[in-house]
């Protein structure tokens, strides 16, 4: 009689190992993705204005060249968010920052929020096409096409 000597069929321990370590590598992937998730939507619920929502009402003043090198323009939420941000205000003062129509944006929000006071700052560099420095062409010459 013959004796057929067949191969295991289980894992080896490295196997196992490996795999392991490729499931744990995989599960924290996941559950950072998940922390981070949750962070952002955290702050997504904040309850506090944030100064870029004036950054973008100052862009599309830059856009329409109603932008002053040198200008203060303040206010409160009551066009954006009315509701939300009653005892917040905003502080804008721009200056000129490139001879080429380039300018930039201080902003500060400031007000209440739970009893504590409140202050975000922001800057940024805005570009009106049609500025007085720069003529809005090169040379400082008009449109061709109008």
């Amino acid at each position: 009689m013959k004796i057929i000597v067949r191969p295991a069929k289980a894992f080896t321990l490295m196997e196992v190992l490996i795999a392991m370590a490729i499931f744990f590598v995989a599960m924290f992937s996941v559950m950072n993705l998940m922390s981070r998730g949750l962070s952002m939507a955290r702050s997504l619920q904040r309850d506090t204005p944030s100064p870029g929502m004036i950054a973008a009402e100052l862009s599309q003043l830059a856009t329409t060249n109603r932008i002053d090198d040198g200008g203060t323009y303040e206010g409160d939420f009551k066009n954006l968010a009315g509701d939300l941000y009653k005892d917040y205000r905003w502080v804008a003062q721009t200056y000129e920052f490139a001879s080429n129509g380039l300018f930039k944006a201080d902003i500060v929000v400031v007000g209440n929020h739970d009893g504590h006071p409140y202050k975000r700052d922001m800057s940024v560099l805005l570009f009106s096409p049609r500025s007085a420095v720069s003529g809005g062409f090169p040379g400082g010459g008009h449109n061709p096409i109008r």
